[in-house]
């Protein structure tokens, strides 16, 4: 029955996220989907589950971003929580990583603009911000062979880390 699907998978999204029933109360007011924590437990635990109605089905899937067909489909088409959870976790950490790199590029656009309007403080911009970046990464950041591109056409041979001279 789907009713049940729905119930059950409301419950496995919950968990693979590591959210407790007043988190995802939360979420669900915060996407404009008031439903209070008692009520998602009764959803998931009751004896009888209390149904969802139309307006919290739209509001579990905004906040799991999911489609109503995906919510409500057959137990045995979801995933292991634990698989679930991880993805999860990777996925958010992804877009952090997506927001992260937007701002280094602009903060490194806005490196060379100065270099270029200033160029007698190139040297000491590339060599302060290297010296930083070794500093904070425990001298990984000149082995780091994923440094964009953009940021090691910059830099140059700074990338390559200090030389051995003997």
């Amino acid at each position: 029955m789907p009713e049940e699907h729905v119930a059950e998978r409301i419950k496995l999204e919950r968990e693979a996220r590591g959210w407790s029933t007043v988190t995802l109360a939360e979420r669900m007011a915060e996407a404009g989907h008031v439903v209070n924590q008692s009520a998602i437990w009764r959803i998931e635990s009751g004896k009888p589950r209390r149904r969802v109605n139309l307006d919290e089905a739209i509001g579990f899937c905004k906040v799991f971003d999911l489609t109503l067909e995906e919510l409500s489909s057959p137990p045995g088409q979801l995933a292991n929580p634990l698989v679930r959870r991880l993805i999860g976790e990777y996925v958010d950490r992804w877009k952090e990583w997506r927001a992260l790199s937007k701002d280094m590029r602009r903060i490194q656009d806005d490196l060379k603009a100065y270099t270029d309007a200033n160029p007698n403080q190139e040297d000491m911009v590339k060599g302060l911000f290297t010296h930083e970046m070794a500093v904070a990464s425990n001298g990984e950041f000149h082995h780091h062979n994923a440094a964009p591109p953009k940021l090691r056409s910059y830099l140059g041979d700074r990338m390559n880390g200090p030389t051995d001279t003997n």
